[in-house]
């Protein structure tokens, strides 16, 4: 049976190349972004290589709750269900605290964590429905430590999504929606995408956008509780991030 995801972020770096990666899966797709043109080329794309895989497409800015809720509705009909949704969206941008740029570290809140926080609420409204579902939330291993300067916002709003979908995992244990819904938290390490060019050759852990995002769909379709993608060299590092003394901390990052 054909399973459809809905990815938001979808038109370019990560969000695309998963919706290239679940198309070869077999999946039928529904795709959400700001730059509908960005996803129009992609359909055209998917469906010269695909075929009759059906793919559904929506313009949506996840800072628009109403949108939001509007969006993944008409998703959900046109498609007949949605069976996993992957919160993807997100802004990278940021400044340092007390800089005069409050402006920029606010759209980076409002788009990470409230912008998740409105597509986890609709994205449970129809897994609740229908009693089944798979939520994928996109973290960050910069969740796993407070991080200085300019990623700092971006690092609290990566915790806190992680956060939020962890405490909608502890609720469903136990319940009798367990096991039919699911939730994964992913903590993508150096992934090459446009949020990231800045710092594409300032370090040797950066993997393609391909074999990166690989490792975050094997993961996926795991459905395991969480993962650092790729596994190597995240995995091993992601204690160290966590627990070891600010001077080690700094050097790392």
């Amino acid at each position: 049976m054909t399973k459809t995801i809905l990815i938001t972020g979808a038109s370019s770096g990560l969000g695309a190349e998963m919706a290239r990666q679940f198309a070869t899966l077999g999946y039928d797709l529904a795709l959400a972004a700001r730059r509908t043109d960005r996803l129009e080329e992609l359909k055209a794309e998917l469906l010269a290589e695909h075929g009759a895989r059906r793919i559904a497409l929506r313009a949506l800015d996840v800072t628009d709750h109403e949108a939001v809720f509007r969006v993944f509705g008409e998703l959900a009909e046109e498609l007949g269900t949605i069976d996993r949704v992957v919160i993807n969206a997100g802004l990278g941008k940021g400044a340092r605290l007390g800089t005069g740029r409050f402006d920029a570290n606010r759209q980076t809140a409002m788009t990470n964590f409230v912008g998740a926080l409105a597509q986890t609420e609709a994205a449970m409204e129809i897994f609740r429905r229908q009693e089944h579902g798979h939520l994928v939330m996109v973290s960050s291993m910069s969740a796993m430590r407070g991080m200085p300067g300019a990623m700092t916002t971006y690092a609290a709003t990566k915790a806190g999504v992680a956060h939020l979908a962890e405490g909608l995992r502890t609720e469903l244990y136990g319940s009798r929606l367990a096991g039919r819904i699911k939730v994964t938290v992913l903590y993508p390490g150096y992934i090459a995408s446009e949020m990231n060019e800045h710092v594409e050759q300032q370090t040797p852990l950066m993997v393609s956008t391909e074999k990166g995002v690989r490792s975050m769909v094997a993961a996926i379709e795991k459905e395991v509780g969480d993962a650092c993608v790729p596994a190597l060299p995240w995995a091993a590092m992601a204690p160290v991030m966590k627990h070891a003394p600010l001077a080690v901390v700094k050097r790392l990052i």
